[in-house]
C-alpha cells in the first residue's frame, strides 16, 4: 500500500496558497470534495428531516449517511452516532446526563494527559453531585502513562474513566484496549477521547473497550462539529434534559434542535475522503474496510515523516522538544532557548510555515510538564504534510534557534 501524498494535496484547495500547515492538531485543511458536498446540499431545497417531501428526505438522507459513514469511522453501530456542536459539548451533555445518578461516595477518574474537553465536564458535575475526582499522572519527562497509572485508581465506586486515545498536545498514545479490558469487569464506563487519534489511525472502539467515543471532524478533513459514538443500548439508559414535543428516540434525544444537515454531508464526504485514500476495490471492499487499509497506510507514511521531522528537530542547537512515548501520534511539542514560544510561532508563520504556540487547551498537561498555561510550539502533520514542508518546518526553526 504506497502512499500518495500528492494526489491528496491536489484535492486540498487552500495548499494552494503554498503554506505548509502544522496546525493540523487544531483543524485540519478541507478537500474540495467536502466543500462540494456541503455546498450541493445548501445549493439543494432542503427542510426540517422528514419522508413527505423533496426537501425533508434530502435532509433525512444526509443525516443517515453521517451516522452510517460515522460508524465506519470508529466501528461503532449508526442508531449510536449522535452529532453536536463540538467535542466539548456533546461531553458537557454526557456528563451532566449521567451526573443525574452521581452523589457523594461516587468516583470519577481523569487523567493530567488529556485536553480540557475531556477533563472539565468530569471535574464540573463531579464537584456539583459531591463525587470525588480522581487524577492520574503521567511521567512528565517521557509524557508516557501507564495503564497502571489510570487502573490504580479504580475501585468498586468508580463510575466512569475518562482517557485520551491520544494527547493532543505531547502526541502520547496510552494503551487504550489494556485499560478497557481491566474496564470490561467492572461497573465504571469508559469515555475516549479520540479528537487527536482519529486523524492518525484506525479506529476500532469495540476493540479498545470504550462506553463512548468522541471526536471532531475538522480534525480529520471535515467540517466543525462534534460526533459522539455509543452504543444504542447504553444511549437508552440516559435521558437528558430536553425540549417537550422533541423526540425521545436515541440518539435523537441527545441533539438538541435542529441539526446542521450541510456539515453532515461534509461528515459524509470527509469519511469517504479518508477511505480513499488508498484507491481501488471500492466494489469489493466495505467502506470500513477501506477505511482501516487507508488509515493503515497513513499511519505508516506519517510515522516516517514524523520520524525526520523529530531527528531534524533534535539536531537543532537550542531546540527542547517534550515527550518522548514510544507510542505516539505525529505531533511535536518543542521550544526554542532564548526565544518566546509566540515568537518562534510568528518567525514561523513569516516564512509560511504554520506552526501555532499555545498550551491547546491541554492545560493540564501543559502544567504537568512546567510549562504553565502558556505551552509551547506544536508542529502536527496531516494526510497532506509533504517531505518538502517538513524540510521547510526545520529550516525555519533552525534559522529562529541560530537567531537567537
Amino acid at each position: 500500500m504506497t502512499y500518495d501524498v500528492d494526489r491528496v494535496r491536489a484535492r486540498i484547495p487552500a495548499l494552494k496558497d503554498g503554506t505548509a500547515y502544522f496546525d493540523g492538531p487544531g483543524g485540519t485543511q478541507m478537500p474540495d470534495i467536502v466543500a462540494d458536498a456541503m455546498a450541493d446540499l445548501l445549493k439543494s431545497g432542503v427542510s426540517n428531516r422528514g419522508s413527505v417531501t423533496a426537501a425533508e428526505r434530502r435532509a433525512e438522507d444526509a443525516v443517515q449517511a453521517a451516522r452510517m459513514a460515522g460508524a465506519d469511522l470508529v466501528n461503532g453501530d449508526p442508531s449510536g452516532i449522535v452529532f453536536g456542536r463540538s467535542m466539548t459539548e456533546l461531553t458537557f451533555e454526557v456528563a451532566r446526563t449521567l451526573a443525574q445518578n452521581w452523589g457523594p461516595g461516587d468516583e470519577v477518574v481523569v487523567t493530567r494527559l488529556d485536553h480540557d474537553g475531556d477533563v472539565r465536564p468530569w471535574v464540573t458535575y463531579a464537584q456539583r453531585t459531591g463525587a470525588t475526582v480522581r487524577w492520574a499522572p503521567f511521567d512528565p519527562r517521557t509524557a508516557v502513562m501507564t495503564p497502571d497509572d489510570v487502573l490504580r485508581l479504580v475501585n468498586d465506586n468508580t463510575r466512569l474513566v475518562a482517557v485520551t486515545g491520544a494527547s493532543n498536545l505531547l502526541g502520547t498514545r496510552p494503551d487504550l484496549a489494556a485499560i478497557g479490558a481491566q474496564l470490561a469487569s467492572s461497573d465504571a464506563l469508559f469515555f475516549v477521547d479520540g479528537v487527536h487519534l482519529t486523524a492518525h489511525a484506525s479506529v476500532d472502539m469495540r476493540a479498545m473497550g470504550a462506553d463512548f467515543y468522541a471526536c471532531s471532524p475538522y480534525k480529520f478533513l471535515g467540517p466543525h462539529c462534534g460526533m459522539l459514538a455509543a452504543s444504542p443500548a447504553l444511549l437508552e439508559t440516559m435521558h437528558p434534559d430536553k425540549l417537550r414535543p422533541s423526540t425521545d428516540q436515541v440518539p435523537e434525544r441527545f441533539e438538541l434542535g435542529t441539526l446542521p444537515y450541510e456539515l453532515l454531508a461534509g461528515v459524509a464526504a470527509a469519511i469517504d475522503f479518508l477511505a480513499d485514500l488508498i484507491p481501488g476495490d471500492e466494489g469489493a471492499l466495505s467502506r470500513r474496510d477501506r477505511l482501516v487499509r487507508s488509515m493503515t497506510a497513513l499511519e505508516e507514511y506519517e510515522d516516517g515523516l514524523h520520524a525526520r521531522m523529530r531527528s531534524g528537530l533534535e539536531a537543532i542547537a537550542g531546540v527542547h522538544l517534550y515527550g518522548h512515548a514510544p507510542v505516539r501520534t505525529p505531533t511535536e511539542l518543542f521550544s526554542v532557548d532564548d526565544v518566546d514560544s509566540g515568537e518562534v510561532y510568528r518567525m514561523l508563520a513569516e516564512r509560511g510555515v504554520n506552526a501555532p504556540a499555545s498550551s491547546f487547551y491541554a492545560i493540564e498537561a501543559s502544567e504537568w510538564i512546567g510549562l504553565g498555561s502558556r505551552g509551547a510550539v506544536r508542529a502536527g502533520l496531516a494526510p497532506y504534510t509533504s517531505a518538502e514542508d517538513v524540510e521547510r518546518l526545520l529550516e525555519g526553526v533552525e534559522i529562529v534557534a541560530s537567531a537567537a
